[in-house]
């Protein structure tokens, strides 16, 4: 359920916000325009929202500056600790994709921004139908994250990375979930969704679905 990568993101909380600012070489085409992917996850979500790896809450603080009713998932005790300094007054909870607390009204949009790849495709698929049974005909789920257009994609992007000695980058590629878009498109497909993905930069994908089954 991707609380594996706990103890890392626990380490990591500490220089997020310097990474996700393109101050580490290794990750700076992983971050191209993160502001503008933030707003554009922003720009799709409406109503109550559930956002699953809050991290530092800087996705958070955009949901709140559209005027909508956040609650926050983390399963990084780290994360969690910065996130509730920086946006005391949000509800951030212990929680992941797959477990997390009982949201007292009704869902309008899942969100998340470079997480769902910390979830198997198993998992993956767990969880796009849990929502499903969540929301709503109209309701969407919102994701920003790493996905390939193909295996062979996927592969050329690590070698890449090994070229240029981004060795931290090519263990990350090769050690988490990394899926590609036919994946992504089939169990969206097959829980009731109508899903779009439009390339944001060299490796993130915005996916937007739309529950189109009652």
């Amino acid at each position: 359920m991707g609380r594996e990568f706990n103890e890392l993101f626990d380490e990591w909380s500490l220089s997020y916000d310097n990474t996700v600012s393109g101050n580490d070489p290794e990750y700076e085409d992983v971050f191209i325009h993160y502001d503008e992917i933030l707003t554009k996850v922003a720009e799709h979500s409406s109503g109550t929202v559930v956002e699953f790896g809050v991290g530092t809450g800087n996705l958070t603080a955009k949901l709140l500056n559209k005027g909508l009713n956040v609650y926050g998932m983390e399963p990084s005790e780290g994360m969690r600790k910065i996130a509730r300094k920086k946006i005391p007054f949000v509800k951030i909870m212990d929680g992941d994709f797959l477990e997390f607390p009982k949201i007292p009204e009704p869902i309008d949009t899942f969100v998340s921004t470079y997480a769902f790849h910390h979830l198997t495709d198993e998992e993956k698929a767990k969880a796009i139908k849990k929502y499903s049974t969540l929301l709503n005909k109209g309701g969407r789920i919102v994701f920003a994250d790493t996905v390939f257009a193909t295996l062979d994609a996927k592969d050329e992007m690590i070698r890449d990375a090994k070229r240029k000695n981004f060795n931290r980058l090519a263990e990350d590629l090769e050690r988490e979930y990394y899926t590609t878009i036919s994946v992504l498109q089939d169990i969206f497909n097959q829980n009731g969704f109508s899903v779009s993905f439009t390339k944001l930069n060299p490796f993130v994908w915005l996916i937007d679905a739309e529950k189109v089954d009652s």
